[in-house]
């Protein structure tokens, strides 16, 4: 039977590994399977006893007969007692699949490369790096544990048993504006000192969605593109996908540069200046408010959009959080997005865009090519929470907690890092912008961190000539995080600055 022909195949098909968490019979007869939908095994065949599938495969004949057993559950051999294992045919046939280019072991890998050419995007590389460090600094994102659990099981449950969301359902094509666009335009014009109706917003799933619309209706191949000196990666990526040629504008201490923009721009040779609203990505630094009229006025003279990114509005600890410049704009020069949501879990944030009418209109005609269907029940949620007020309540909540782990980090870095770094204490945002006096290798830093059980990302770290920083985010941390994380960075930092001596 060994050397039966069916034997031979099969002992040129299975191929199982011993070291991955799925069993052994489930692999072998997924294997079987695949042989029986390519013909290599037909109709009627008599299969090998397990016994002899067994010192074939080197396999327990307990194994083997799993194997028999799982292909039998499925419909795809039939065992008679005293006769055999029979390969059947489903009723539910599946496509044929045929390789006859292909060595027969070769038919269970599937091909690494593609047989024909395709436009690459090397700007879009991921930024993302794998780390098994108990403890991680990022850019200053929320923590999702303080993200209101019980209640959003009340919440969430609610939303689906409203009949309204059926009827939205059944009738998507339906022109009035909804109950959320309603509910986000008049929480916007509430919290941001907007005068806009409903024509005025779009939502989507996200900021990055929203500029990435944004950016293909307004940039064409070679439009310059103004952002500040470090800029936000992600936005850069985006622009750069839209083929635009980004330049760099001075930072400084009262924000965005514009005076250098009037210096060495001329008058419609911009097509965009990209801004953040509240405090400059990375470094933290407001946008002064004598700028913002500049820039606001320049617009007008230069005919260029402002692109206002207000990502950390619901993250105002001193004072109150300044008014976008799109409240002030009444040449429709700004187009303003934001984020809603950020004390719940990502998936139930929602973006959105505030913008003359006749760009909503054209932004909305796109986003249907991308997400025609969009998330009912995430706006429906959204509307009650906004109406009911606990939107509002979750984020001054937050913000009694963040602002605690703002000053606990500034404390420690007193302690730790004084005679070391440089850094502002900011008003409002979850990261803070640590600069070091001496020039190090953050990559070094970085790889010192990591042995220690601290991932710190390529994408938080600057250096140049000129800058020697990391975009220091503490949101997602506890006080008692904190203080290991800074222990661990200053470890770290003592370890690059003692090899740089002894070298």
């Amino acid at each position: 039977m060994i050397d039966s022909p069916v034997s031979i195949l099969l002992k040129q098909l299975i191929d199982f590994n011993k070291s991955i968490p799925q069993p052994v019979y489930i692999q072998v007869s997924q294997q079987i399977i695949n042989a029986i939908q390519r013909r290599y095994l037909t109709k009627g065949s008599l299969l090998p006893g397990t016994r002899v599938l067994g010192q074939l495969l080197k396999i327990h004949r307990n194994t083997a007969v799993a194997i028999y057993e799982e292909l039998a559950s499925q419909g795809w051999v039939e065992i008679i007692p005293n006769k055999g294992t029979f390969i059947l045919e489903p009723e539910q046939k599946t496509a044929k699949i045929k390789a006859p280019s292909q060595k027969i072991n070769q038919a269970y890998t599937y091909a690494r490369s593609t047989g024909f050419p395709f436009q690459n995007s090397f700007h879009l590389a991921s930024t993302t790096q794998l780390t098994n460090a108990a403890y991680t600094i990022n850019d200053g994102k929320p923590d999702l544990r303080l993200h209101p659990v019980h209640e959003f099981t009340r919440w969430y449950s609610a939303a689906m048993k409203r009949k309204t969301l059926i009827k939205k359902w059944n009738r998507p094509n339906e022109s009035s504006y909804s109950l959320f666009q309603t509910q986000l335009c008049n929480y916007l014009n509430a919290t941001r000192g907007f005068h806009i109706s409903t024509k005025n917003v779009l939502n989507t799933r996200s900021t990055e969605m929203s500029l990435y619309i944004v950016s293909q209706l307004l940039i064409k191949q070679n439009d310059v593109v103004l952002v500040g000196h470090l800029s936000n990666y992600a936005a850069n990526m985006i622009f750069q996908q839209a083929k635009a040629t980004i330049k760099t504008i001075p930072v400084d201490k009262d924000g965005l540069d514009v005076s250098y923009i009037k210096k060495h721009f001329v008058k419609h040779s911009i097509r965009c200046v990209y801004i953040c609203a509240h405090r400059d990505y990375p470094t933290m630094v407001k946008l002064s408010a004598e700028r913002r009229l500049a820039l606001l006025q320049l617009a007008k003279e230069y005919g260029f959009a402002i692109i206002e990114d207000d990502y950390d509005y619901d993250f105002q600890f001193d004072g109150s959080a300044m008014l976008p410049m799109a409240s002030a704009d009444v040449n429709g020069m700004v187009i303003y997005l934001g984020k809603l949501g950020q004390s719940l879990f990502p998936s139930f944030q929602t973006g959105f865009v505030v913008a003359p009418e006749n760009l909503i209109s054209e932004a909305n005609n796109y986003l249907q090519l991308l997400d025609q269907q969009g998330d009912l029940i995430q706006e429906q949620m959204l509307s009650e929470l906004i109406n009911e007020g606990e939107i509002y309540r979750l984020m001054k909540k937050n913000i009694v907690v963040y602002k605690q782990r703002r000053d606990c980090l500034c404390k420690l870095l007193i302690r730790y890092f004084t005679e070391i770094a440089q850094w502002e204490i900011p008003s409002g945002g979850l990261a803070i912008w640590l600069q070091f006096q001496t020039n190090i290798s953050l990559v070094k830093l970085a790889e010192e961190a990591e042995k220690n059980n601290l991932f710190i990302p390529k994408t938080i770290l600057y250096q140049n000539k000129n800058t020697c920083a990391i975009r220091f985010g503490f949101g997602h941390l506890s006080m008692e995080e904190i203080e290991t994380v800074i222990i661990k960075l200053k470890n770290a930092y003592n370890k690059v600055t003692k090899k740089s001596i002894d070298n």
